[in-house]
């Protein structure tokens, strides 16, 4: 069935048991993963990716993964993205089957009308289909305001308009950006704080970072001797560990659409032209490598990764320990990235 936008809401936060399928799909890619990340909350389950390809070499693999117990006795939900044609064959066995443990997530991008993955889940009873259109003006406003509800921050228009500018309009990148300020205001759901225009200049995605984007994309590469000398750059406080983040997670979350594309069965070249001029000239043979290094599983592990360590490294309890400085914990998260682009062709 076909989800509404005033309805979706509702169907990832109260999932309806008896839908054992989930496709979001559209240009907003974000978004679509935004929804699933919200259905997962709302199952209270556990994200199990499968790849595209099992599927494809095997369509009976995602009905017996979706009937299969979990081993550590949890909720768990089954993630497959990019969806693509290479997955039609097992969705529809998996509709067609016996009642499965666990609901499968499907995220895609933008899909036409013909598309048999589209029609399985737009015509199923037990599936549910939702397109993701970019916000724009009072819609990504709304958006921006809707996010920061959730982290506990109270928005006024103007300034969500500038944290969605300032994002892309990009719910990932916003809802990142959220997390952190409600971190620097000390805001949560029970205790909620406003968001103004100061905490932005202090902490916000426009704020300026200096060179600091080289060392994402050194490690990302997979360039160890030259990782190293800049990392021997960074004071021994590790002060500029945030800023070298942030850029490590607008690098991931710009190549993860990129590398989906290219996984989707577009080849590198064609995506890379289709960047234009939206990429800088002295940026694209370091951006092309990366996007042949990585795939999107392993840049959305990084993403997460990325993530968490910088909530350690702004955490207060953290702040006040400085048995560990941030310099140690950059200088691992980065060797460990470098490592792991070393070992792809």
């Amino acid at each position: 069935m076909k989800a509404s936008k005033t309805s979706i809401g509702r169907s990832v936060d109260q999932p309806d048991p008896k839908v054992r399928f989930y496709l979001f799909h559209g240009q907003d890619e974000a978004g679509s993963r935004a929804l699933g990340g919200r259905l997962l909350q709302g199952l209270g389950a556990t994200k199990f990716a499968v790849s595209p390809g099992a599927i494809k070499s095997d369509p009976a693999s995602l009905t017996d993964e979706a009937g299969a117990m979990s081993l550590f006795g949890g909720k768990r939900a089954i993630w497959i993205e990019p969806a693509t044609k290479d997955v039609e064959e097992g969705v529809a066995a998996l509709l067609q089957g016996p009642e499965p443990e666990s609901p499968v997530i499907a995220i895609a991008g933008a899909l036409t009308k013909a598309s048999g993955l589209l029609k399985l889940a737009e015509t199923a009873p037990n599936a549910l289909a939702y397109v993701s259109y970019v916000p724009e003006g009072q819609e990504a406003e709304r958006m921006v305001v809707d996010l920061g509800r959730r982290v506990g921050l109270k928005i006024d228009p103007p300034v969500a308009g500038r944290v969605a500018g300032a994002a892309g309009n990009d719910q990932a990148i916003v809802a990142q950006e959220l997390e952190k300020f409600a971190l620097f205001l000390d805001a949560s759901p029970q205790a909620p704080k406003p968001l103004d225009h100061e905490a932005i200049d202090a902490v916000g995605a426009d704020a300026s970072e200096g060179d600091f984007n080289r060392l994402a994309d050194i490690a990302l590469s997979g360039d160890l001797a030259r990782l190293a000398d800049e990392l021997g750059n960074v004071s021994p406080a590790g002060t500029e560990a945030i800023p070298v983040i942030r850029s490590l997670q607008r690098r991931l979350q710009m190549l993860a659409p990129l590398r989906a594309r290219v996984e989707r069965g577009e080849s590198a070249d064609a995506v890379m032209t289709s960047m234009g001029r939206s990429l800088f000239w002295k940026e694209k043979g370091a951006v092309e490598r990366m996007l042949r290094k990585w795939s999107a599983e392993e840049l959305a592990r990084a993403a997460e990764r990325a993530g968490r360590l910088e909530r350690e490294l702004m955490s207060p309890r953290r702040r006040s320990n400085t048995s560990m400085p941030d310099r140690e914990g950059l200088g691992e998260e980065l060797v460990a990235i470098a490592l792991k682009a070393r070992g792809r062709p």
